[in-house]
C-alpha cells in the first residue's frame, strides 16, 4: 500500500527546481574555455569535464532506474566525450530523458524507497534531492575554477525560474 505524504512542493515545481538547476550548470560549462574544462583543475581536485561525467551518470540513469525499477550500478564516463560540445550535447539529451522520466512518477512514488545504484536505500524524493545537491556542490567547484581562470561565472540565481 502506498501512503500519501504531506506536500510542500508540487512535483511539477520540484521538476523546473532541478532543472533550473541543470540551465545553470550547463551554462557554466559554456563558460570554460574548452582546454580548461579538461585540463584545469586545483588542490587535486576533479577537472570540470570529469565532475561533469558524475553528473552525466547520475541524473537521467538514476532517475530511468527509479521509474524502471532497476538497480544497476554506478557507471561514470562509459562514453569517452573529447570535446565541450559532446558534453553539452549529453546534458541537453539528459535533460529530455530527465523530462520524460519524471512525467512517469507519480505523486506516492516520491515516499516509496529505491537503492539507488544498488547502495543507497532512501526513498525516492531523498534520491532528487541528493541528484540537485550533487549538482550543486560540484557546480560550486566549478565557479571556484572559473574565478581562478579570471572568468565571471554566471549568476547563482540566473537559474531560468
Amino acid at each position: 500500500m502506498k501512503t500519501l505524504a504531506a506536500q510542500v512542493i508540487t512535483p511539477e515545481d520540484l521538476l523546473i527546481h532541478w532543472q533550473g538547476h541543470r540551465k545553470l550548470t550547463r551554462n557554466l560549462i559554456e563558460k570554460f574555455p574548452e582546454k580548461d574544462f579538461f585540463e584545469f583543475s586545483i588542490g587535486g581536485m576533479r577537472t570540470f569535464a570529469q565532475l561533469t561525467d558524475e553528473l552525466l551518470a547520475i541524473a537521467a540513469p538514476a532517475l530511468k532506474g527509479i521509474v524502471n525499477k532497476e538497480i544497476k550500478p554506478y557507471t561514470e564516463a562509459s562514453e569517452k566525450l573529447i570535446f565541450k560540445a559532446q558534453y553539452l550535447e549529453k546534458w541537453d539529451e539528459a535533460t529530455a530523458e530527465i523530462n520524460e522520466y519524471w512525467k512517469q512518477l507519480s505523486i506516492e512514488d516520491f515516499s516509496e524507497t529505491f537503492n539507488l545504484f544498488g547502495q543507497y536505500e532512501f526513498p525516492i524524493i531523498q534520491n532528487v534531492l541528493y541528484f540537485i545537491d550533487n549538482e550543486v556542490h560540484h557546480r560550486g567547484q566549478g565557479y571556484v575554477y572559473l574565478r581562478a581562470l579570471n572568468i565571471e561565472p554566471p549568476f547563482f540565481w540566473e537559474r531560468g525560474l
